[in-house]
């Protein structure tokens, strides 16, 4: 199983990309999606991004990541 993060695209430079993912800002790969630009939502994963995705979903997915991150910590 894989796990991909949302995150939101500040910079671009040739092959690479700044992003912020949940108030973390990262750089990753991004020769797999060329066409990606600053304000778009990425699907980042093991260091690259692999998807161009809208905001809602993105926002969706962070969501349901930070509820389930909340029940481990409560021991759910």
């Amino acid at each position: 199983m894989c796990l991909a993060i949302p995150a939101k695209v500040v910079s671009v430079q040739e092959f690479m990309a700044t992003v912020d993912m949940m108030g973390n800002e990262r750089v990753v790969g991004s020769a797999l999606v060329p066409d990606i630009k600053v304000g778009d939502y990425v699907l980042v994963h093991a260091g690259f991004a692999i998807e161009i995705i809208d905001e809602v979903t993105a926002k969706e997915t962070e969501t349901i990541l930070l509820e389930e991150v909340e029940k481990l910590a409560e021991g759910e």
